[in-house]
C-alpha cells in the first residue's frame, strides 16, 4: 500500500477506550488513531478530512488537558444538517475518532459502553462543531477555516481536465492526473504540518 509520506508524520491521537479494555481489544484500553486511518475511513485525503482530524485533535486536547480523552464519552454536535455540504464527512471522521454514533450505533452491554445517540445535527451554536464530555458536561465549540492555505492555481484547470479524461490512459492525461493529485495532497500536507500551531485555521471556544 503506497500513500504520501506526510500521512505518517501527522501526530496521532491517543485515547482511552473503556470498551476496548473490557473486551480485551487493546491493553489498558489505550489506542492511537492516525490520520491514515481516517483517510481509509473517508476513502480520500482532502482539506475537509484534514480539518475534521484537526478539530478532533485540538478539541480533545481542550476537553482533556490533563488526561487521555475517553472514547465513547464525548457527544458530537454539528451546526448543519447531515446532508449539507461536507457535514457528513466531518461528522464521520470526528465520530470515528471519539467513538460517537447516531441512532444506529453500538447499544452497549447491560447499560455500559453505549455509543448510540452521541451524534446530532442541526444544533444551534456559535461554531461548526461542538464536543461535550458526558461525565462532567464540559464542552468546546470549534471552527475550521483553511482559506489561509490557498490551493495552487493550477489545481482547478487540472481537475477539470483530469475529470474529463478520467478513463483515458494516454501519457499526457495520466501525467495531468498525477500532477493534480500531487498538488491536491500538497495543500493537505500544508494544512496538517506546515501551519504553525494551526491558530489561523482552528478556533476553539470553551463553553
Amino acid at each position: 500500500m503506497h500513500y504520501p509520506d506526510f500521512y505518517a508524520q501527522v501526530p496521532s491521537i491517543t485515547l482511552y477506550d473503556p470498551l476496548s479494555e473490557f473486551l480485551g481489544a487493546f491493553e489498558e484500553g489505550k489506542l492511537d488513531i492516525s490520520y491514515l486511518e481516517c483517510v481509509k475511513l473517508a476513502g480520500h485525503s482532502c482539506p475537509t478530512v484534514a480539518g475534521a482530524y484537526l478539530m478532533a485533535y485540538y478539541g480533545l486536547q481542550a476537553l482533556y488537558p490533563d488526561t487521555l480523552p475517553e472514547r465513547g464519552n464525548v457527544r458530537v454536535e454539528m451546526l448543519e444538517n447531515e446532508e449539507a455540504g461536507v457535514t457528513g464527512v466531518i461528522s464521520n471522521v470526528i465520530g470515528f475518532i471519539v467513538g460517537a454514533n447516531g441512532s444506529g450505533g453500538f447499544k452497549g452491554i447491560q447499560g455500559n459502553f453505549s455509543r448510540d445517540n452521541l451524534l446530532a445535527f442541526d444544533i444551534p451554536m456559535q461554531g461548526e462543531v461542538k464536543l461535550t464530555r458526558l461525565d462532567n458536561g464540559e464542552s468546546v465549540t470549534i471552527n475550521y477555516d483553511p482559506s489561509s492555505v490557498p490551493a495552487d492555481p493550477m489545481m482547478q484547470p487540472l481537475m477539470g481536465k483530469s475529470l474529463k479524461n478520467l478513463a483515458s490512459q494516454e501519457k499526457e492525461a495520466l501525467e495531468e492526473k498525477k500532477t493534480f493529485g500531487m498538488l491536491w495532497q500538497k495543500r493537505v500536507e500544508t494544512i496538517l504540518l506546515e501551519t504553525n500551531n494551526h491558530n489561523n485555521i482552528i478556533t476553539i471556544t470553551k463553553d
